[in-house]
């Protein structure tokens, strides 16, 4: 497989996980180094640990340029140019290459009687540990986030399919879609504690859908239906309602499909509801 002619994603060197990347790594390499003690550190200063962390952190955070100025020129290339995996791994091998080269300098400056050769492999060794173990990582989030956005996109495309047949759909609690009913055999919905009753018909019978989630959630998920609420424990399809009916004790909706009961209206919607339904039915 020739590497150079195939290309890297995009959202490996896009803007907002680019920034990811150069934070994470960061932060790996100040807890790296302050853990591990790599690149023969603790000579470089007789004090105390904090402020070993403290003038050690300073160092990795300069070291940690390399990386933001090799992302940022990476990130203007990929906007012009494609990435191929090839050029992408001789790009991270170039980062390692620098990034060890300051070490390198910075240690040889601390103590002059190293050998430079010995120097240079001991920090590249823990340069790639500081720079190829977040990166890895990272690149793994990056790929699973991107498969999660897709998989939502595809939901959303057929959410919208289903609308434009004329179907409503229904998600549970975690945003999955549990159920596609469509508008003119829908009925009501009807909250019971922490699930809601989706009532439809279905060959002509009366049929329930238990669906974990709230009643405000559907009220949202429905906002560009004809699905209203209408009470604290209802919402009702209006292209369904027959009969808005008065009575002393209150305000009910008919739907004139047996074994359906009349669904209330409580004082808080009866303004809407009233709106709502001359609207419909007009």
């Amino acid at each position: 497989m020739d590497f150079f002619k195939l290309n890297i994603p995009s959202y490996f060197y896009s803007k907002q996980n680019s920034l990811k990347l150069i934070l994470w790594t960061a932060f790996f390499a100040l807890v790296f180094i302050n853990i591990y003690k790599p690149f023969n550190s603790p000579s470089w200063y007789t004090v105390s640990e904090f402020k070993f962390f403290v003038f050690s952190s300073l160092v990795i955070l300069t070291g940690v340029w390399v990386v933001v100025i090799s992302r940022i020129i990476l990130y203007h290339r990929g906007k012009t140019h494609q990435i191929s995996v090839g050029t992408y791994a001789l790009w991270i091998l170039l980062e390692i290459f620098f990034m060890s080269l300051f070490y390198t300098l910075y240690t040889l400056s601390l103590n002059p009687e190293r050998e430079y050769l010995a120097a240079f492999k001991e920090s590249a060794v823990n340069t790639s540990l500081v720079l190829l173990i977040p990166y890895f990582v990272l690149h793994l989030i990056f790929a699973y986030q991107e498969k999660e956005q897709q998989l939502r996109q595809l939901e959303e495309g057929k959410s919208d399919a289903l609308r434009k047949q004329g179907a409503v759909s229904f998600y549970d609690e975690k945003n999955e879609l549990r159920l596609s009913v469509k508008a003119d055999h829908l009925l009501y919905l009807e909250s019971a504690d922490n699930y809601v009753c989706v009532w439809y018909l279905n060959k002509g019978q009366l049929a329930k859908f238990m669906l974990r989630n709230s009643l405000k959630t559907m009220e949202e998920q429905l906002s560009d239906t004809h699905v209203f609420r209408c009470h604290r424990s209802y919402m009702v399809n209006f292209d369904q309602v027959k009969v808005l009916r008065r009575e002393k004790d209150g305000i009910y909706l008919e739907l004139g499909i047996e074994k359906v009961p009349d669904i209330p209206i409580s004082k808080t919607y009866s303004e809407k509801v009233t709106h709502w339904f001359m609207t419909w039915s007009s």
